[in-house]
């Protein structure tokens, strides 16, 4: 038996049916009964958060992987209305029980963190001595086509050298990857931004002329803003905690800078608890994006962005349904009043 929905389908915005036959989407109507388990409301393409690390244990200085508080922090996000997850940099790998599991949101993993050798920290990543731009290329092409790279780590220590960091690009694009990269300092932003990394994740102090140099190389920025609303407020006062603080304002700043350039600007949380990507939404915009624009990256523009179809004809069956528009009732997606994964339904 299919599943039939109504309501109003976003982000398009007319009031449709449409039915799920599998794990795929039609508007034409099938032969045969059809359950319908939404009937007015709002259709979202399911919810996304691009920037999540599940399964890491509370200890930085003991960093570990434990599989069953992945599946328990996933759970959380699909409990919340995500169905989609990407994973920049792991302590293991994905599980495959909870990556083939029906009720499991899709997973987009960039594998382990890699660190440059000449990075200030190295507990937790995976730190490579020889040839960075290799290692980033089997790393993309063993998980889903990501690699993660950590562009710096301490605000005074330096960053990745640019021309390493643009080797890295080249060859993992040459073999059809993307790369994602941490950056936290004013020169290691500017690093990957000159570098045309795919994604800038965080992005302190980021000065004013990646902007447009994220434009021009098609860079998307996602900026975590709910991990620094968080921990923005508990750094204590003094040189480090001045650049926090600087940095995190500047974060603010720059997203509705980004926007207003052209820069696909996506939601990530970065931070527990988990299955809160819509705090995201409301930090965005909070920072300056429009409504809809910030919705859209928690929703359709992360999946378009990931590869992942929309409420199309023969898209993936991933629905959200709400009682308001969250378009312009942001909070709303708090509360999904139906969530459909993989055609299934999960509440």
């Amino acid at each position: 038996m299919s599943l039939h929905l109504r309501g109003t389908v976003l982000p398009g915005g007319a009031v449709r049916d449409l039915w799920i036959l599998g794990d795929r989407i039609t508007f034409d109507r099938p032969h045969g009964p059809a359950d319908t388990v939404a009937d007015g409301g709002f259709l979202l393409p399911g919810l996304v958060d691009v920037h999540t690390h599940p399964g890491s244990g509370d200890d930085p200085d003991d960093p570990r992987f434990d599989p069953d508080l992945f599946a328990e922090q996933v759970a959380a996000h699909r409990d919340a209305g995500t169905t989609a997850l990407r994973f920049p940099g792991l302590l293991g790998e994905v599980p495959a029980a909870s990556r083939e599991a029906p009720d499991s949101p899709r997973m987009i993993s960039a594998g382990r963190w890699l660190a440059w050798a000449g990075l200030s920290k190295s507990a937790g990543f995976h730190t490579v001595t020889d040839d960075l731009a290799a290692y980033a290329v089997a790393e993309s092409k063993a998980n889903d086509g990501w690699c993660k790279l950590m562009g710096d780590w301490d605000f005074e220590a330096a960053p990745v050298p640019y021309e390493l960091l643009r080797a890295v690009v080249a060859a993992v694009h040459a073999a059809g990857g993307r790369v994602a990269v941490h950056c936290q300092s004013a020169e290691g932003v500017l690093g990957a931004a000159r570098a045309g990394v795919d994604s800038i994740e965080h992005g302190m102090g980021m000065p004013e002329e990646c902007v447009g140099l994220m434009a021009a190389h098609g860079t998307v920025y996602v900026p975590t803003l709910t991990a620094f609303a968080r921990s923005a407020p508990r750094i204590k006062p003094g040189p480090r905690g001045n650049l926090w603080q600087a940095g995190h304002r500047t974060m603010v700043r720059r997203v509705r800078e980004a926007h207003d350039a052209g820069v696909t600007v996506l939601a990530g949380t970065d931070s527990a608890p988990f299955g809160n990507v819509a705090a995201e939404v409301e930090h965005l915009i909070a920072a300056g994006l429009p409504a809809e624009t910030a919705v859209g990256a928690a929703s359709w523009t992360a999946r378009d962005f990931l590869g992942l179809s929309g409420l199309t004809e023969g898209g993936l069956a991933d629905v959200t349904v709400y009682d308001a528009d969250p378009r312009r009732e942001p909070g709303v997606l708090r509360h999904p009043g139906r969530i459909v994964l993989r055609g299934r339904v999960i509440r």
